[in-house]
């Protein structure tokens, strides 16, 4: 069965979060004077995004809200447990400044959205749907996509069936009607698969590895893997 619509993650998938959280955490670093104890921007850098990821998991298990990871990031990187919510959401805003200005869509992301323009579109990301909403609508890509799932309002987080499920429901159809396209393989392409759904890894940074999934490097495979792929719903070219 050829599937009818495409569900996306956000970051690191169709908006390069990376790039942009570099540059930006650089920026405000720099602006701000807030290296601390690290001998470069770099390895301020690197710790900071270490951290990310550890209070990030934290959300996604549901032991702090999405405002409380946030500051909890800010308290872990300045040293400061005892940091009054108010001053690490201020640290945070200044540092939103410099992130937002860095964003920025991957090339390969509007030209595969034009090709693919045959399917229904949707996001169903680990962030809050304030983000992202606004992310999509500052980028110019917010028409592209019939609906927003985002687990900060779900109360769930990908890589459950629930969160994949949920943003089905949200365009109408069965998970087996639906491909997700994320850059995580086991949050995103396993975890969809698990859910029902036809999940697809991308792999923009070239890991490898993981054959049991089906793996792109770049989103300008993908319009040439749905429409020639059999498991997608492509014609046999045997008999």
């Amino acid at each position: 069965m050829r599937p009818r619509a495409i569900i996306w993650d956000v970051d690191d998938t169709i908006f390069d979060y990376r790039g942009a959280d570099l540059a930006g955490m650089r920026a405000h670093l720099l602006t701000e004077g807030l290296l601390g104890g690290d001998d470069s921007a770099e390895r301020a850098l690197g710790r900071w995004q270490r951290i990310t990821v550890r209070h990030w998991a934290r959300f996604s298990a549901g032991e702090t809200d999405f405002q409380g990871q946030r500051r909890d990031r800010v308290r872990t990187f300045t040293g400061r447990p005892g940091m009054a919510d108010a001053e690490a959401d201020a640290w945070f805003g200044r540092y939103i400044v410099h992130y937002e200005a860095a964003w920025s869509l991957f090339p390969d992301t509007v030209p595969a959205l034009d090709r693919l323009s045959g399917y229904r579109h949707a996001v169903l990301s680990n962030s809050s749907s304030e983000v992202q909403e606004h992310k999509l609508r500052t980028l110019g890509v917010r028409d592209r996509f019939e609906a927003v799932v985002c687990a900060a309002e779900l109360g769930v987080s990908k890589p459950a069936a629930e969160a994949f499920h949920t943003a089905c429901a949200a365009v109408g159809l069965r998970p087996d009607e639906v491909v997700y396209v994320g850059d995580e393989p086991d949050i995103d392409a396993r975890g969809a698969v698990e859910a029902g759904l036809r999940g697809i890894w991308l792999d923009r940074t070239g890991r490898g590895g993981r054959p049991e999934l089906i793996r792109i490097t770049g989103l300008d495979q993908l319009p040439g893997l749905l429409a020639g792929d059999t498991r997608f719903g492509a014609p046999s070219t045997f008999g």
